[in-house]
């Protein structure tokens, strides 16, 4: 459990000895204060709450503006912990100074201790030109659902020799920039355990096995909340969903049968007060 804000030193210390990082999405307040009472290491406010909050088919409707406004909640709700903005699409593909200035209102406006972006050898220059302006970077390879369409869909990478070998030019051109993290997704264990014993950086799984420095997963989906689908790679810790529709379910029998609200859900006048009150009412009538 974290006791004090981690910082990048502290994060390449466990790499070095081997204490593995925990690390969740969160995109409002609660979920953030829930994951800081909790020990998280690290929160990343994810453009996956495109799907998870707004229910977009995909992340690339999401904008800058609804990234900035779910990190400052995030960052009220734990200001003791090591929180990552994500950069929505488009908002860094375009140019080198589009992805400093975009990176910048991340830690201008929401107070972000790093950001980070999808691709590896295409984002080599983004992610240097953002690093050489004092920027915290992480890299995202393997699945980048941003440009899914150009992947086939949500399917994992890497899992044939040629495929693999791509993966990991990726991991090496995103460390060569300058990256002080890299998260994998959706990549056979195999081909991460190869990346994180190659790279120097800390080296992160979502959906691509244990052998690495630590673990993300996407809260709404490890607590049941989101019930569009379910990745191979998620554990359920919890099925908020059901617990939340059968509270409303209950809610809605108990107001129809008249058992809602009772007599101790309810503030009553001060006592003498209710036969002062209909004097009062029946001399105005």
């Amino acid at each position: 459990m974290a006791h004090h804000k981690l910082s990048v030193i502290d994060f390449f210390e466990m790499k070095d000895q081997g204490r593995k990082v925990t690390w969740l999405t969160a995109y409002d307040f609660p979920t953030a204060q829930f994951a800081q009472a909790a020990g998280l290491d690290m929160l990343l406010v994810g453009d996956s709450l495109g799907m998870c909050v707004y229910g977009y088919h995909s992340t690339v409707p999401v904008t800058m503006e609804q990234c900035l406004l779910h990190c400052q909640a995030v960052r009220r709700g734990a200001p003791e912990t090591f929180v990552v903005g994500d950069m929505p699409f488009m908002s860094y593909q375009a140019s080198d100074e589009q992805a400093v200035l975009s990176a910048g209102r991340f830690l201008k406006e929401a107070d972000m201790d790093a950001v980070k972006l999808e691709g590896g050898v295409r984002v080599v220059s983004r992610i240097r030109a953002i690093t050489d302006t004092g920027i915290n970077v992480i890299g995202h390879i393997g699945l980048t659902p941003q440009s899914s369409g150009q992947l086939g869909g949500h399917k994992a990478q890497g899992r044939t020799a040629e495929t693999a070998r791509l993966v990991v030019a990726d991991a090496l051109a995103v460390e060569e920039a300058g990256a002080v993290m890299l998260l994998v997704e959706a990549v056979p264990p195999e081909v991460t355990k190869y990346i994180a014993e190659k790279l120097t950086i800390p080296v992160y799984s979502i959906g691509a096995g244990l052998y690495c420095d630590g673990q993300l997963l996407i809260v709404s989906d490890l607590i049941g909340q989101f019930q569009a689908f379910t990745p191979k790679f998620v554990k359920q810790y919890c099925n908020v969903a059901e617990m939340i529709t059968k509270a409303m379910s209950d809610y809605c029998d108990e107001v129809r049968a008249g058992e809602f609200p009772q007599d101790r859900h309810c503030y009553h006048m001060i006592q003498g007060e209710e036969e002062k009150f209909l004097e009062l009412m029946s001399s105005e009538i």
